[in-house]
């Protein structure tokens, strides 16, 4: 029966899944949203083109031939005038003309500089207005004043036709910029009116389909889903054997395939549940123990370890003091190893000590602003940094989820060996990038010290190992191997950089989010407690 149902519900079931749908439906969509969206742009584009050429070009070209026609005609008048009277006053019009038809004419130069015919017209009057000035204009104004010019007389025949020249050559001018107005104008209207047009049909495409997008939602995805939701409901309360039917596209029918497997499943696991969680309740009790342990041994090595070194140091120095002077010269030099010796052993438990919290004490996952956690670390080492005048820059850092006190751990070594391991009579530089690559940030910290060989790129990380004696440069061997355990902690890698040869790089990556670690519920599946153990 359940099966008869199944088959009768597949008949329901589209061949296509709603990937394939949307895909479809959307490359369709986009398809003419692109071509609209492309002629709207288009007509945008060319209505501002023809807009600003109408309001920068086209108009002040009329203006602008119109004010040089009045230029002319003054320069006419005033010529006219003096020829006949010869009153020097009448020369003022002619000038004033000439400077503002040089200023007019170069203004239209200016603004027809893409428009050949206008640029023609521009040189017909100016040509037409050189030939009235060289035989009527400049003779007549070069007359001397007091009386009327006999040239113009002579020439006033002469002068009508050769300003009607130009009057007619200014005429052509203005009727051309003119119909080149209107055209603009009208071109202007009717793109105005395509582009409307334009984005009406883009808005009632949408609208139409948006109908049709939540039409397709409800029908191939909420109905389905909502029979999907209550078939499994259903199943929730307890009724296991409640068959899951099929409908809607087929990735839909595939989920429900899924969900009717895993009811089947569920029902084959219930027998087991019992037996796991007393598997799990002993397991958890066993983490539990352990990590007990693991607290006293931290107890014991930051205090009842340290109490005998702290004695054996006080009394050591105790003696240097009482007995200094009374003993020879080899005998204050074995006190001086003994407190030496008492004082890098607590230096070396404390730092053994942090070594061990790492990804247990110190497990606090948060977003850490990793360019104040630089910062925080750069004031630790202030006093460091100072006296070896180190210079000290890095590029913006990212946020990432990690813990804090790892990360300030993680800089205060890089930066603190940077500096440390400088190279004498050379100012300490030291720089930090990060760079996103893929899934991880990869991070670097560059100096100009003394390097570190090919051969010893590997063993820097390994706790204890020192390149250097305790009398060349201090410290106890942990710093490096801290940071390799932080990195890999938070999911990263650390390596010396072989190919930087002027100081060292140091290289590592981070994981925006830290890796899971295995927990109680991962541990229970085993057949034994097993104990994670912490370096």
């Amino acid at each position: 029966m359940a099966g008869n149902e199944q088959r009768a519900g597949r008949r329901g079931v589209s061949a296509w899944t709603t990937r394939q749908w949307l895909r479809i439906g959307m490359a369709g969509a986009l398809a003419v949203l692109a071509l609209l969206g492309v002629a709207g742009a288009w007509m945008l584009g060319r209505t501002a083109s023809i807009s600003q050429d109408l309001v920068d070009v086209k108009s002040p070209a009329v203006t602008t031939a119109i004010r040089l026609e009045s230029a002319l005609l003054n320069q006419e008048t005033g010529v006219r005038g003096y020829g006949l009277t010869g009153t020097a006053d009448f020369l003022a019009p002619y000038r004033q003309g000439r400077a503002e038809q040089a200023a007019d004419i170069a203004q239209l130069a200016k603004l027809l500089h893409d428009d050949s015919a206008g640029l023609r017209d521009v040189e017909a009057v100016r040509d037409a207005m050189e030939a009235w000035r060289a035989r009527i204009g400049g003779p007549v104004a070069a007359s001397p004043p007091g009386a009327p010019s006999a040239l113009a007389s002579e020439r006033a025949t002469e002068g009508k036709r050769a300003f009607d020249r130009v009057r007619s050559a200014v005429s052509d001018q203005q009727d051309h910029l003119r119909a080149e107005q209107t055209r603009a104008r009208a071109d202007l209207a009717d793109m105005m009116r395509r582009r409307n047009w334009v984005f009406a049909t883009i808005a009632l495409f949408i609208l139409i389909l948006a109908g049709l997008v939540f039409e397709g939602l409800r029908r191939g995805i909420n109905e389905p889903l909502e029979r999907l939701g209550t078939q499994a409901r259903i199943i929730t309360g307890g009724d296991f054997t409640h068959p899951i039917t099929a409908t809607g596209p087929a990735d839909l029918k595939r989920l429900s395939d899924e969900i009717d497997l895993m009811r089947r499943r569920l029902v084959h696991e219930l027998a087991f549940s019992e037996e796991a969680r007393r598997r799990l309740d002993a397991q958890s009790a066993d983490l539990q123990r352990s990590n007990t342990e693991l607290e006293q041994f931290a107890y014991v090595a930051s205090h009842d370890l340290q109490e005998p070194l702290r004695k054996v140091s006080s009394f050591t120095q105790l003696l240097k003091r009482r007995y200094g002077g009374q003993l020879d010269e080899r005998a204050d030099q074995y006190i001086d190893f003994a407190v030496d010796g008492a004082n890098r052993m607590q230096t070396l438990i404390n730092d053994l000590l942090e070594f061990s919290r790492v990804g247990r004490v110190h497990n606090t996952h948060q977003a850490v602003d990793l360019g104040r956690a630089l910062d925080r670390a750069l004031s630790s080492l202030s006093l460091s940094i100072e006296e070896a005048a180190a210079e000290i820059t890095h590029d913006p850092l990212p946020t990432l989820v990690a813990d804090a006190t790892q990360m300030g751990m993680l800089w205060q070594n890089l930066i603190g060996n940077a500096v440390k391991f400088r190279r004498p009579g050379i100012t300490p530089r030291i720089h930090v990038s990060a760079v996103r690559e893929d899934a991880l940030w990869r991070f670097t910290v560059t100096d100009n010290g003394i390097g570190i060989a090919p051969e010893y790129a590997d063993k820097v990380f390994v706790i204890f190992q020192r390149l250097h004696t305790k009398d060349a440069y201090s410290g106890s061997g942990i710093g490096l191997a801290m940071c390799k355990k932080i990195v890999e902690f938070h999911g990263g890698t650390i390596a010396v950089d072989p190919a930087h040869a002027d100081g060292t790089r140091i290289t590592f990556t981070l994981a925006p989010e830290p890796p899971e670690r295995p927990g109680p519920a991962e541990l229970a599946g085993s057949g034994s407690p097993q104990v994670v153990p912490v370096s």
